[in-house]
């Protein structure tokens, strides 16, 4: 990636001494992180997770951030067994990290499509309660089949509609978390009730989407409520950004597409009554790094194919035939039987959206590239499928970059999803990290206690 020269309209002024804040967004399921490697730690044991999570505090971020899934992947109907399994529940887990870190924000990915949300309001709550005010929610929405299939009501909530529920839900959760008045619980042995009368509020919501009648059973932790992280680039996702998050964990990296987006969000934010440095952006990417930039560039080479495994080739190209391609060497040529023709199902997968139609063309396309440069499965399939998003190159280069982004105001920083566990993370905090400081951009130690303070995020008005 390479930034811009000079400074773009984002929405908000030009800030010469911008920090950069970062966060680690350790995957629940996916091929970003390379787990087939002698040298990688085991991404089910609580050692490794204490490990990053002690690794990051030394480094100043500003939060660790969980991913999670409700139900393995799958790939035509069958667990897609390539991803990583045995990972405990996201709130669990970070409720164990937080009695053995001091300072790193703690941050859940849960869904709104399936939870309710008097439960995981009091379980978010419990967790930025006894975390000291370190907790946060990654807000996600799920349509697709195979999570649907393990609740009650399958995948019953139409696509459409799933920000809808999102957005009722928040104002639930926050409702809840804003019901206890600040000096709530009587302070006497005396008193005749051990909270003062109507210092407590009921919560209610009665729609097709959110029915409740709530009362809220955990007190604010320092920072008031846990932090709002919000993950989705659709006109409802960055709505909803606009209306209650917190942080926005985008899709942008490229310097351009990131100005775009700072400006549309900023703009929503402003329709909202709210001001730009009420939300932060921290954009997902990749960091790899190298003493030089052909190193660096070699590196990246390396983490794309092992990225792309023989057997992740295989079960991508059977999306495409719709068919078992099992039988086919992932070094030799393509399939030479003819796919279905029906088009990609989008609840069935994470391809793109902009590789989910017109697949026969696609496919027609695939055999002309393989054909005219002799390319294997496997190498099409590298050649073909959607890149990781990567900031590649010395730790001076990416340090110089970074600091124009978030003076500029493209994004206020970055949440980094490591490719090996800990060797890439421990090459940011130990080479990318003092870069960032010499630069005055990156704290040289933490300045408060909760998540919120980290980020410089005002004090909440629910």
């Amino acid at each position: 990636m390479t930034a811009t020269s000079s400074p773009a309209s984002t929405g908000a002024p030009y800030d010469p001494n911008a920090q950069v804040h970062l966060g680690v967004f350790y995957t629940g399921v996916g091929p970003q992180v390379i787990w087939t490697r002698p040298t990688t730690a085991s991404h089910v044991a609580i050692e490794t997770f204490v490990q990053v999570a002690r690794l990051l505090e030394r480094g100043l971020f500003d939060a660790f951030f969980l991913g999670e899934g409700l139900r393995l992947r799958e790939n035509r109907g069958r667990v897609y067994d390539l991803d990583v399994a045995g990972r405990p529940d996201a709130i669990t887990q970070l409720s164990a990290l937080a009695a053995v870190t001091e300072r790193i924000g703690l941050v859940a990915t849960q869904n709104t499509t399936y939870n309710f949300p008097a439960d995981l309001a009091r379980r978010l709550a419990s967790l930025d309660l006894l975390s000291g005010g370190r907790g946060g929610w990654n807000i996600v929405t799920t349509d697709n089949a195979w999570t649907g299939a393990n609740f009650r009501h399958g995948g019953w909530l139409a696509h459409e509609r799933r920000y809808e529920r999102a957005t009722q839900f928040v104002e639930a959760a926050k409702a809840l978390w804003a019901s206890w008045e600040q000096d709530a619980v009587a302070e006497s042995d005396e008193a005749k009730s051990w909270a003062r009368p109507g210092a407590i509020r009921d919560v209610e919501r009665d729609t097709d989407l959110v029915r409740l009648r709530a009362r809220a059973t955990v007190p604010a932790s320092r920072q008031g409520r846990p932090v709002l992280f919000q993950a989705g680039d659709s006109g409802g996702g960055r709505e909803l950004a606009a209306r209650h998050a917190d942080v926005v964990f985008s899709a942008n990296t490229e310097y351009d597409k990131a100005v775009a987006y700072a400006a549309d969000l900023r703009a929503r934010l402003a329709r909202h009554g709210r001001s730009p440095d009420s939300l932060r952006i921290l954009p997902g990417a990749s960091v790899i790094l190298g003493d030089t930039p052909e190193e660096a560039r070699e590196r990246a080479e390396w983490v794309h194919d092992e990225q792309i495994s023989p057997p992740r080739a295989i079960a991508f190209l059977e999306q495409y035939w719709d068919t078992d391609l099992s039988a086919y060497d992932p070094h030799g040529p393509l399939p030479d039987i003819e796919p279905g023709e029906a088009e990609l199902d989008p609840s069935r997968g994470t391809i793109p959206i902009e590789m989910r139609t017109g697949k026969l063309a696609l496919i027609a396309r695939w055999r002309e590239l393989a054909a005219a440069e002799n390319l294997s499965i496997v190498q099409l399939v590298r050649r073909v499928a959607p890149r990781h998003r990567s900031f590649v190159g010395t730790p001076s280069q990416i340090a110089d970059e970074w600091v124009h982004y978030v003076r500029t105001r493209a994004v206020d920083g970055f949440n980094i999803t490591p490719h090996l566990i800990p060797s890439s993370l421990e090459d940011i905090v130990d080479k990318l990290v003092p870069q960032l400081q010499e630069r005055g951009a990156y704290r040289t130690a933490y300045e408060g206690t909760t998540l919120r303070e980290h980020l410089a995020l005002p004090t909440p008005t629910w």
